[in-house]
């Protein structure tokens, strides 16, 4: 019997590569998205790509009342779960417009901490089961240029860290996955350097490598430079870290 994924965030170009890593590996996969329109093409082609079982559930990650009765809809508790969503969103914007800060803080942080909180006290009581977070290095240290992401994703971070730690003597595995810049659609114009900059299908084999593979870790950076980068970055004291345009 094949193992079953949970992709959340579907319509993303992460999470599509992600899924099908898993679905090339023989895993029936269960998408999500807030639009379940736009993320059928994805479904059909992972589909006839991989010839196994993919479904797709409509899912608002910022609607914390309707996770349980979402969960409790899936034809399966699955075995592993993946959450890529994300919201860059515009910092300036977001300095006066209380309303877009908040989409990039609940999309960011609180609606996949509170999904991936209540699944994983069900997969405690299964015991069994891996939860994947995809964070940011942006959480890493905190930017004048684009803060308000970085505090979701630094929140999302914490968070996958003190559950990790909380579970680390059961069976229910906690990872967390910092990509670093990825060449996808929500970056696309952008110049970006190659040697940090990860295709979707890189970081969604590092994904399944990391979480489901023969290498399993807790936290990973996709392109191993980013950890001596933010080694460095987070390093600068303060004073100095001020006077940088980051």
């Amino acid at each position: 019997m094949s193992k079953t994924l949970l992709l959340i965030g579907a319509t993303s170009d992460i999470g599509h590569a992600t899924a099908g890593a898993y679905a090339a590996q023989g895993w029936t996969v269960l998408l999500t998205a807030r639009n379940v329109a736009s993320a059928e093409r994805n479904r059909a082609d992972l589909a006839a790509r991989s010839g196994g079982a993919v479904s797709l559930h409509m899912l608002d990650v910022t609607d914390s009342s309707s996770f349980e009765s979402f969960i409790t809809g899936l034809p399966a508790l699955p075995d592993t779960v993946v959450c890529v969503v994300g919201e860059m969103g515009e910092q300036e914007r977001a300095q006066s417009d209380l309303d877009h800060a908040a989409v990039v803080l609940r999309t960011n942080f609180e609606g996949p901490a509170l999904l991936l909180g209540l699944l994983a006290e069900k997969f405690e009581a299964r015991g069994s089961g891996t939860i994947v977070g995809v964070s940011s290095v942006a959480g890493d240290r905190g930017r004048g240029s684009n803060y308000v992401y970085g505090a979701a994703k630094a929140g999302f971070t914490a968070f996958l860290s003190g559950l990790r730690n909380r579970l680390s003597q059961t069976e229910v595995r906690v990872v967390t996955v910092k990509p670093g810049f990825v060449r996808t659609r929500m970056t696309a114009g952008m110049k970006l350097p190659p040697a940090l900059t990860a295709e979707p299908q890189e970081v969604g084999n590092a994904i399944l490598a990391a979480a489901d593979g023969s290498r399993p870790r807790d936290v990973i950076y996709v392109r191993w430079m980013w950890r001596y980068v933010m080694m460095i970055i987070t390093a600068i004291p303060e004073p100095v870290f001020k006077k940088l345009r980051l």
